[in-house]
């Protein structure tokens, strides 16, 4: 046993069984992450490759959903490790997907299932984000 895993650390929760709604939660902020930096290296490519409207604007598009990518990324990561602070970060980023997903359900074409799906998966975060076994598993009280 390394010596990280046999002190304990004041921002993780309680040693026990991880609650499936936790690492279905990870499992959601990671793949939010994952489609994140995947748009934006596409965005990246067609602006360096491709013929866009504006090159600056679709390299600086790319590196922002790249960065934005991060934020859900670290969040996984903690909530798998149990880490209190990931749930801040996992619940804003459900939250602004949520105007996303509307965006995307008052356009046109393939763009009405894509926004669904994020609407989905942005509630279906936030439900099992705030859920009481999911918070007590990460260490987090309540107002006393």
């Amino acid at each position: 046993m390394s010596s990280a895993e046999q002190t304990p650390d004041a921002t993780s929760a309680a040693p026990g069984p991880r609650p499936g709604r936790l690492t279905a939660a990870a499992a959601l902020c990671g793949l939010e992450a994952l489609a994140l930096i995947a748009g934006g290296v596409c965005m990246l490519v067609l602006g360096l490759t491709g013929d866009p409207d504006s090159t600056s604007q679709a390299e600086t598009g790319g590196a922002t959903l790249i960065a934005l990518g991060v934020i859900p990324l670290l969040a996984a990561r903690g909530l798998l490790l149990r880490r209190g602070w990931s749930r801040g970060p996992a619940i804003i980023t459900q939250i602004m997907a949520l105007p996303v997903a509307w965006t995307l359900l008052r356009s046109s074409g393939a763009l009405i299932p894509a926004g669904i799906v994020l609407a989905v998966v942005a509630v279906t975060g936030l439900v099992l984000l705030i859920n009481a076994a999911t918070t007590e598993a990460l260490g987090i009280r309540g107002r006393a």
